[in-house]
Order: C-alpha cells, then structure tokens, then sequence
C-alpha cells in the first residue's frame, strides 16, 4: 500500500476502507456484469472526513469518483483502475424532519425510499418517485437532478432542494443548509450541484421540500387511438382535475404489448389493440368527491372519444397492478442487445420524431426491437433499441433532436455515454462556461474526471 492510500485508511479507519477483491465485487453498471475497478473504496463516516480526503486527494492529484446507489444509467460513476471510489453509504441518516416548515433534512447516503417514508410517517410527503427507490440514494439524485413519474405536478429534483452541505474539490466545506422557500441572498450555489454528476464537489447533506400527502389517489389506465387525441386528453385532464394531475404516463402499443408477454404482469385488458396506452393519475384532499371528479372527466373524455377504451383502478391493488405494468424494467432488460435512451422532445414534435426515427431505425439497422414510452406529461421520452451498432442508433436518435430543441437527457445525466453528443443540445458558448466553472472549481480535475466534460 501507497503512502497516499495509508494516510487516506488512516482517516476512514478499517470500517471505511475496502481494497483488492472486494472493490471489484461491486457493479459499476446497473443491470451489466461492468464491475468497479479502483485502487481502493471509501467510505467515509461524516463530511468532515470527506473534506479531509479531498484536501489529501486534492494535494495529490489523485482522482476520486463518488458513487451513490448504482442505479445510474450513463456510466457517470464508472471508474478505472487510477480512481479513488468514494460511497456515502455511511452517511445515511435523517438529520431532522420539520413537520411545520414542512423540511426534510439528510444525509446524502439516505436511500430515496426511506426519505419517502419519512415524509410518510408525519402526514407528508417527499414527491420524487421511481422505480430504484430502494436503492437510488439522495445524493444520487441531487447529483443526477432526477425527475421521475410526479415531475408534472412537483417538477424535478432541483426543484425540491431548499439547501446543501457540499466539499469542494480542495476539501472546502461549503453548508448552506437552507430551510426558507424566499433566499434571495446573492447567488444561489446549490444550484451549480444539482445535475453536476460529482463533478464539481460532494453532496454530504441536503434539505429537501416537502409537500401535503394527499388522501385520494385516482388513477386509470386508458387506451387511445391517435397521438393527437394523446396531447387533448393531457391537456384536458390537466385543466378539469384543477391541478390534481399528478402522473401522465404514456407507453406506445410496442412497450404495451411487450410487457404483456411477461406472465408475471396482470395487464389491463381491453378488446382490441391500440397505438398508444396511457396511465394516469391524481391526487387531492377529499377522497369521495375527488373520486367521482375523475369519474366524470374519464367519462366525458369516452364521451368525446378521446379515450378509446378505460379501466378505472377500484382497489389499491388494482392501482398497484397498473404501476407494475408501467415499472417493469426488469422484462425489458432480457432483450438483447438493448440500447436505452432518455431523452426530452418538445410535445409539439414528438409524433413527428417518433415516425422519422422509427423510419430510419427500420430502413438503416432494421432493427429486431423497438420500445418506446415515457413520462409525457414533461416532455420525456424513453427509447429502447435492440441493436448491435450503438454509434449509429445514436446518430439517428440524437441527430433528429438538434433543429427541433430536444435535449439527449431527460432525467438521467450525461456521464460518459453521452458527453460525445452534448454539443447537440448545448452551444459553444455554453459549453465553454461549463468548461470555466469546472476548471475553476476543481484546477485538479479530481472529481469525476472525464464525465460530462
């Protein structure tokens, strides 16, 4: 062992430090056989440790990569054998739930469920939501600012940060653990975090947002037959519920049919075939009244035939059925050669989007299988291609973004898989300013290097 990695295990102790084999033992990819590689991982107890091994790493130029819950999907914490690996998974504690500012404040190892259950336990909620939540950690999605299925209602994660505890690149620690909505006092520097991907300093501790729990939850499953009649029922829905609408998910007749042939999944059942599925849902404060309002607006929108066919969820586990159908990543991952995209398409061009890369997929790669669905309601979309020339599924699928103002990253970064593209969606001047802040706040370049960048 090194000098550095001596003094590095002197501050972490043997609690904190783990080397050799069992660094390789754990996944750099979600849902890959790509293993970590690293001279040793960290795993410090509180932030005044980290900013010790950032101030040594810092003295050292000796790269260090932060790792959360692994659920990442663009390579943003893969690391090579040069790296330092850093996990928070011992800073993982409720700081404080403030049931009257309605305020959650954590440390950024604090798995996303249990932040959600916290909320629970005092009539609240935390409202970012999706299907790792066991496993994606707070910090995690600080850094990767994740959206989520709510995203229509209460927006993104940057949009539920109130304050951070970070340490920068030299070992600075920077707490500015804020817990007023109105902070107008200079510059807000939390936000140079949020979606950085660890490439501008650590997210130790965070005060998150948080709102009513509402006690009515209604939501149907529906089928239509245009994506014109998709937009109108989005539109619609969202103005007769008066706000309600919490979730708009939309999956195309190849996602639908796809999940169908998973024999673990109870599909809705509808007669015939359709385009396009959408499930949706709402949320508000009066149980009965809110249920017979989403009644109505369901039936008026049959009515109109907006909605070619509905199954309206009457139990929880009917609800919960429809949500499996909607999160089951786990089927999709068994087609191979699976290529995944997130990206976000103006609702304006996405009929128009989807037919000419479905086009081009076909007459280029002819390729055996395309899966598309997403949470529509903000724009997202998710692409799955089975493929075995990735590169060029890219330039189709990243290519047509550019002239209609779409963006090669919805909700999941852009780590190393999409920093070769970032020019697409981002301009030079932009890209130049980015360039600046990192070589301003991090000269070394020890923080994730590579990623974004």
């Amino acid at each position: 062992m090194d000098k550095l990695l001596k003094a590095l295990k002197k501050i972490v102790g043997d609690a904190g430090y783990i080397s050799g084999e069992d660094v390789a033992s754990r996944p750099a990819r979600w849902g890959t056989n790509h293993m970590h590689q690293a001279k040793a991982l960290l795993r410090p107890a509180n932030t005044q440790e980290i900013s010790e091994i950032l101030a040594l790493c810092n003295k050292n130029k000796q790269s260090v990569v932060t790792v959360g819950g692994n659920t990442g999907m663009v390579g943003g914490t893969v690391t090579s054998e040069a790296d330092i690996l850093l996990s928070l998974e011992r800073m993982n504690k409720v700081i404080e739930i403030d049931p009257v500012s309605r305020t959650l404040t954590v440390e950024a190892g604090l798995p996303l469920e249990q932040a959600q259950t916290e909320a629970s336990d005092v009539g609240l909620l935390f409202p970012i939501d999706l299907g790792a939540r066991g496993s994606a950690t707070i910090g995690g999605n600080i850094a990767t600012n994740a959206g989520g299925n709510g995203v229509i209602r209460y927006g993104m994660m940057r949009d539920l940060v109130l304050g951070l505890e970070v340490v920068l690149a030299d070992g600075t620690i920077i707490s500015s653990l804020n817990k007023l909505i109105k902070n107008n006092t200079g510059y807000d520097t939390k936000h140079l975090f949020i979606g950085a991907e660890g490439t501008l300093g650590i997210i130790t501790k965070a005060v998150l947002k948080l709102k009513p729990a509402m006690p009515s939850l209604s939501t149907a499953f529906v089928a239509v037959d245009s994506f014109d009649a998709v937009l109108a029922l989005l539109a619609r829905a969202d103005r007769e519920l008066g706000g309600k609408l919490t979730a708009f998910e939309v999956m195309w007749e190849n996602f639908y049919s796809f999940i169908k042939t998973d024999p673990t999944m109870r599909a809705p059942a509808f007669d015939d075939a359709h385009p396009y599925y959408i499930l949706l849902e709402a949320t508000g404060g009066s149980i009965d009244e809110d249920a017979d309002q989403f009644q109505r607006v369901m039936w008026s929108m049959f009515e109109e035939r907006l909605v070619t066919d509905a199954v309206i969820a009457q139990t929880m586990q009917e609800r919960d059925n429809m949500w499996a159908f909607r999160d089951n990543v786990t089927h999709l991952f068994t087609i191979e050669n699976l290529i995944g995209y997130d990206i976000s398409v103006p609702q304006s061009h996405m009929e128009a989007y989807v037919s000419s890369i479905t086009g081009e997929l076909e007459a280029k790669l002819n390729v055996p299988k395309l899966i598309i669905f997403g949470h529509l309601g903000d724009g997202n979309l998710h692409i799955l291609v089975s493929s075995d020339r990735p590169e060029d599924v890219n330039a189709i699928l990243y290519g047509a973004l550019k002239d209609i103002g779409g963006s090669i990253s919805a909700e999941h970064g852009i780590g190393l898989d999409k920093k070769a593209y970032l020019t697409t969606c981002r301009s030079d001047e932009e890209m130049a300013l980015m360039q600046s802040l990192k070589k301003t706040m991090d000269p070394n370049n020890i923080l994730n290097p590579g990623k974004i960048l």
